[in-house]
């Protein structure tokens, strides 16, 4: 067993765990990254609002693959793993 595989063996739970708030508490930590985008946006005047739209947007879409890795087939949204 390589090192990553190693690694990866020891990160699971935490990811399990991740997984198991994201679904209980996904709505507030969505709530918490728009007000969080609103305040950046707010503090830069809008000179970044795309860049800020767009790193919100991934977020939300990493917290649903998140919470829906514990609910369903384990491919959440992206349908599959990422190369190992």
């Amino acid at each position: 067993m390589g090192l990553l595989d190693n690694l990866k063996a020891k990160l699971e739970p935490v990811k399990d765990k991740a997984g198991d708030l994201a679904q209980q508490h996904g709505d507030k930590i969505e709530q918490g990254l728009a007000k969080a985008a609103r305040t950046v946006d707010s503090k830069t005047k809008g000179k970044y609002s795309s860049q800020i739209e767009t790193g919100t947007g991934k977020a939300k879409e990493a917290l649903d693959r998140l919470a829906r890795k514990d609910e369903g087939d384990g491919k959440g949204a992206g349908g599959g793993s990422a190369p190992s």
